[in-house]
């Protein structure tokens, strides 16, 4: 197999279904080439296969000669040479990942340059002042990205050339400044490289090639691809094109558009554009842009001929479509057509409104597939809940929703702040590619420079973050920013909001948000996908969370647990009379007063899900956790500090103190010991289900034991329940089972199975305890060295293992159901609202997932994504 395809390759299917081979970026350029025949400058795509072979085991055998004989045919093809001093040949070297990481990897452009074709430049053009502020842009490009070069002293080199000339506007240094500048910046690479700069034009290509090769292992591109899910060894295509330039003249410009709004969705020209510049000068936020609509005044041929490229390429692509574009002298050139990063709000109404456009023509299910968990998490961000009247300055509003955080003026600092605790606001004049670690740690992000599709604007709403960009009040100093005569200090509060582009000192109060009503019509479409198959239901405690849960769609409550309850400041006095009691009837006292208090929790629950299980687990911890710690009551004591009441709870809490109770007393076993307590909630709970039903509703209840580990605990357990149930007038649904939380309990699946009605697998202890670890330990400290070194694919607390937990969870299913054919499962624990575990609970058969409200929406759209991959694989096996 060839290592390198020109974009005019005759692929055998259509390359835009190649992206694995040639990368989005050659795939699209290939289709807008040999399938649209738009206009795309010239190139080729060096494949995914050469990077994976070159970041194993260095340059590949063959390349050299596929690249030889590629950029001879480009050179053919141009009537130029590269690097010729008469009639130079320039060529541009681009990254192009399988899955788009927009700024994540390098880009080198106005290659093939040096001190004798920028003569020829020169001279072919007629414009000194193009040749060599081309010239300058490639010598400091590929210092930085291929020599590793400090940018730093290029960028001061340039403010000093415009200061000089008294200009801030590059396109205004004249020509003489212009091949001043790059003459400073020839010297500063041999003195910061110790070499002089590359003079020969193939150096200069293998060189960008590597740089691009090695891009995909850095720290940028890693963390977006942690941040995204995107696997590691895929590897980047590279791509090499005849360069068009869009800072020839004043004829000439550049920009990047989209087929419709990515904050909104609307239809429309949207984005930025620049005259006399290049590509970079726009994403890199460095000059103020103009926005699209305004191409038509002053390019009304191109801007007609651009409407007309974006209405093809999204009926072609059936999306909503991205695109860079250069005009040089009047000429329109497509560099690049990718899918395009949206908000929440635009992908829910783009993916209804394609369902209505006979030119797209979505159906439901694709509509379903082009949503992320993201995109659902976006709409629910908050607002702010008070109007603003001291606002700080204005910004455009390049990513929805609001964001409070203390403000940080670099990465590193936003990323320690974070570990620390803090909600952090990034604030920068732009932001590149190396800021994305302090991105990912931001809760919003703030420049005061750059436009709606600069770096900061693309990735923050590709990660749901509030952004406000272009703020060009704000004045960055050491030590914080000033807005006119008004200072902001690292560290200090600030509120800023993503849709208006509003920035406010101190802290706002925020607010849920409504969700657009494309949100819920998706959403009906994922649950018509799902019905009958899996359902989705909500861990909720109290019925304001059972409301916020049924309003989101859940189908019931697959985990009420009990003991948040009792943890509530007018309970928690009767659970600790109920554990110092010192006789029969004390206990049976206190027991009586829980029982009342129980019953009301359990009355609001079931009236809010009437119609709808609710699962409820009795109590799980162990009782020292209702008793106050003996540490400090010892500290009392020595003091000289506690009453009668104080000494009965220090014995007490001495008495329950285990040395490792999380697999002490607690769960069934605290009913063992404590039998009258279990008993009382199953009591409470169905008096509270009759109080409901004799008011019309509709209660249907699940009663779930937690923690067995045998069978005979489990017939001990309903043996309660049974008593219970028949000193009730139950005239409703009432089902008996366990929750499946300890390897062992997934073992002897089958003999729970013949007393159980269902199971519901609590995969947080199921996951501490298969792999010994404490969560609440290993998190922190041991996780993220096991992460970087690649002992474990994934952090287990948040997505389920698929080789260990997973085997359990199925060998139990299976045994389960032999045993009980029609066992109800489902899963409990906070894998529940993770969509790479439920695709994994969907593929092991569970009847459902349950999650915490604000993320059963995600769990419904991947539960039904889950559904559609499962039938298109056996629809293809």
């Amino acid at each position: 197999m060839p290592f390198i395809y020109p974009f005019d390759h005759a692929h055998p299917v259509a390359p835009k279904e190649l992206k694995a081979l040639l990368g989005g970026k050659g795939a699209n350029l290939a289709e807008m080439t040999s399938v649209l025949g738009l206009p795309v400058p010239p190139g080729f795509t060096i494949s995914t296969d050469a990077c994976r072979a070159y970041l194993g085991n260095g340059w590949p055998d063959g390349l050299d000669e596929e690249l030889d004989r590629h950029v001879g045919a480009l050179e053919d093809r141009m009537g130029r040479r590269l690097g010729d001093p008469s009639d130079p040949l320039l060529v541009s070297v681009r990254s192009g990942a399988q899955f788009s990481m927009p700024g994540m990897m390098d880009t080198v452009l106005n290659l093939g340059l040096n001190d004798s074709s920028v003569e020829g430049l020169t001279r072919q053009t007629n414009d000194e002042r193009f040749a060599y502020d081309s010239y300058r842009r490639f010598i400091a490009m590929y210092a930085r990205i291929v020599l590793g070069l400090d940018p730093e002293p290029f960028e001061r080199l340039l403010v000093e050339a415009k200061q000089r000339v008294g200009t801030e506007n590059d396109g205004e240094l004249p020509p003489s400044e212009l091949r001043r500048l790059a003459g400073a910046y020839l010297e500063l690479v041999g003195e910061l490289a110790g070499s002089p700069f590359p003079q020969h034009p193939r150096d200069q290509l293998r060189g960008a090639i590597e740089a691009v090769f090695r891009s995909w292992n850095g720290e940028r591109a890693h963390a977006y691809r942690e941040r995204e899910g995107i696997p590691d060894d895929l590897g980047t295509a590279v791509n090499v094109q005849a360069m068009v330039f869009g800072n020839r003249d004043d004829r000439s410009g550049t920009g990047v558009g989209f087929t419709r709004d990515p904050a909104t969705g609307e239809q429309g020209a949207y984005g930025d554009f620049l005259v006399n510049a290049q590509g970079e000068d726009v994403v890199a936020g460095i000059r103020i842009t103009e926005p699209l609509s305004a191409l038509q005044d002053q390019f009304p041929e191109v801007f007609a001929e651009l409407m007309d490229v974006f209405a093809r390429l999204e009926r072609h692509f059936r999306d909503m479509c991205d695109v860079e574009f250069t005009i040089e002298q009047g000429k329109l050139w497509l560099l690049q057509t990718r899918v395009g990063k949206r908000t929440g709000v635009a992908a829910l109404r783009m993916a209804v409104q394609m369902t209505k456009d006979p030119a797209i023509a979505l159906t439901k299910e694709e509509a379903v597939a082009r949503i992320t968990p993201d995109h659902l998490d976006q709409v629910l961000h908050p607002r702010f809940a008070a109007e603003v009247v001291d606002v700080l300055t204005r910004g455009l509003g390049a990513s929805p929703g609001a964001a409070v955080g203390r403000v940080y003026l670099d990465a590193a600092s936003a990323v320690e702040a974070h570990a620390a605790g803090e909600p952090v606001i990034l604030v920068r004049k732009e932001t590149s590619p190396e800021d994305v670690r302090g991105m990912l740690a931001a809760e919003g992000i703030l420049t005061t420079r750059g436009g709606l599709v600069s770096h900061a604007a693309v990735v923050a709403r590709g990660w749901g973050k509030p952004a406000v960009v272009g703020a060009d009040a704000i004045v960055i100093e050491e030590g914080g920013f000033r807005v006119g005569g008004r200072q902001v200090g690292v560290g200090d509060w600030i509120s800023i909001d993503g849709t208006s582009g509003v920035v406010v000192a101190g802290r706002m109060p925020l607010a849920e948000s409504a969700p657009p009503e494309e949100f819920e019509i998706v959403l009906g479409w994922a649950d018509e996908i799902a019905f009958g198959k899996v359902g989705v239901r909500a861990n909720a405690d109290t019925a304001d969370d059972a409301e916020r849960a049924r309003r989101f769609g859940a189908k019931g409550i697959g985990l009420c647990r009990t003991e948040h309850m009792f943890l509530q400041p007018d309970r928690l006095p009767i659970v600790r009379r109920m554990i110092l009691a010192e006789s029969p009837e004390e206990e049976a006292s206190a027991l009586e007063e829980l029982f009342e208090a129980q019953r009301r929790d359990f009355r609001g629950i079931l009236e809010v899900m009437s119609g709808l299980p609710v699962t409820v687990r009795l109590l799980d911890p162990p009782l020292h956790e209702f008793l106050p710690d003996v540490t400090a009551l010892e500290r009392a004591e020595a003091a000289g500090g506690l009453d009668d009441e104080g000494e009965r709870l220090l014995a007490a809490a001495r008495a329950w103190h285990e040395q490792n109770p999380m697999l002490g007393i607690r769960g069934v076993r605290l009913g063992v010991v404590k039998p009258g307590l279990y008993g009382m909630q199953v009591r409470a709970l169905l008096a509270a289900a009759e109080d409901v039903a004799r008011a019309g509703g509709e209660p249907i209840v699940e009663v779930m034991i937690p923690l067995t580990v045998s069978r005979e605990e489990l017939a001990l357990a309903r043996q309660w329940f049974d008593e219970a149930r028949a000193a009730s007038d139950a005239r409703f649904e009432v089902r008996f089972g366990t929750m499946i939380e300890t390897p062992r309990a997934a073992l002897i699946a089958d003999e729970l199975a013949r007393e159980a009605d269902f199971f519901s697998f609590g995969t947080n202890d199921l996951t501490q305890m298969t792999f010994g670890f404490s969560r609440d330990d290993v998190e922190a400290k041991l996780m993220p060295a096991y992460l970087a070194s690649e002992l474990l694919a994934a952090n287990p607390f948040k997505t389920v293992d698929p080789r260990g937990v997973m085997r359990l969870v199925r060998q139990a299913v299976e045994a389960g159901r032999r045993e009980r054919p029609g066992l109800k499962v489902g899963v409990c624990g906070e894998h529940g609202g993770d969509p790479a575990s439920i695709a994994q609970f969907v593929e092991a058969g569970l009847d459902y997932v349950s999650a915490s409200p604000f993320r059963v929406p995600i769990a419904r759209l991947a539960v039904a994504q889950s559904l559609m991959r499962a039938k298109d694989a056996a629809e293809t096996a």
